[in-house]
């Protein structure tokens, strides 16, 4: 029932190549070699690699099934259409990073417990709004398409698990993503903070004092000796209406704007 579900939510084509992460006895594997066209699957168990040939071999489908042994966050990922996954909690955020970076798909289907589920869909001002929401909604466009009670797996886990529809942002936004990544790892470090509070912070003010000095080095651009990254700093937030704003509150637009502001006045948050 669940499997012919994530089946189903993957829409696939029959001209569809699809990557599958951890098969392992090959029962999710089976439902999807009825549809795609080529099924490339990242295993990195040797007995469950045993398994699923024995599974398979003599069948009109091994032809159709390629089997790549070892690490998928290790690997370099083949070329897919439709990723599918019933994804090991140790490696889902890794995971969900590289498969966003690689972008040369159409949409993944992708079973995980269900709290780390929720932070990829959550929004602003919700409990579990995170830095992981900000940066998946950034890259995608997510949605909640299942839930999967622990009853249906045995021996059954300790926690529910909940099934995401991943499709890429197409065209992606056009930012330095480096930048991106050292705003929102500052704003989220502490998001119930204020803005302006976080700022003040002595490391972050020295981390984006040595950055300033760095660029304007680099880039020929005089400072003056009066300068006051604090009181400028201040300025930005003030000029943003964000200083009294809280991370946990804003949407991946105000971050753009925040970082663009900063930017312009050769604020940056990577060296």
């Amino acid at each position: 029932m669940v499997v012919q579900s994530i089946v189903d939510k993957a829409a696939i084509k029959s001209s569809d190549v699809v990557m599958e992460i951890g098969p392992g006895t090959g029962n999710l594997t089976a439902k999807l070699l009825e549809k795609a066209k080529k099924v490339i699957a990242f295993e990195i168990d040797p007995r469950m690699v045993a398994e699923l040939r024995k599974r398979f071999m003599g069948t009109p489908y091994m032809s159709k099934l390629e089997i790549i042994v070892g690490d998928c966050i290790k690997s370099d990922f083949p070329d897919f259409d439709v990723c599918v996954a019933n994804m090991p909690y140790q490696i889902s955020s890794p995971f969900v990073f590289k498969l966003l970076l690689h972008r040369k798909f159409r949409c993944a289907v992708l079973m995980f417990q269900k709290e780390f589920a929720e932070r990829l869909y959550a929004k602003p001002g919700d409990k579990l709004y995170c830095r992981l929401s900000a940066n998946t909604q950034l890259m995608a466009r997510v949605a909640h398409v299942l839930k999967v009670g622990k009853n249906n797996f045995k021996p059954p886990p300790k926690v529910d698990s909940s099934v995401v529809r991943i499709e890429p942002m197409n065209p992606m936004p056009k930012i330095n993503f480096v930048e991106w990544d050292g705003l929102t790892r500052i704003l989220f470090t502490r998001k119930n903070k204020t803005l302006s509070a976080i700022f003040k912070s002595k490391s972050v003010i020295e981390l984006l004092s040595k950055n300033y000095q760095i660029y304007c080095s680099l880039n020929e651009i005089m400072v003056s000796d009066d300068f006051d990254i604090k009181a400028k700093i201040d300025e930005i937030l003030k000029e943003c209406a964000f200083n009294e704003t809280r991370a946990r509150t804003m949407s991946n637009d105000q971050f753009l704007k925040l970082l663009e502001r900063f930017n312009a006045n050769n604020i940056h948050f990577s060296s």
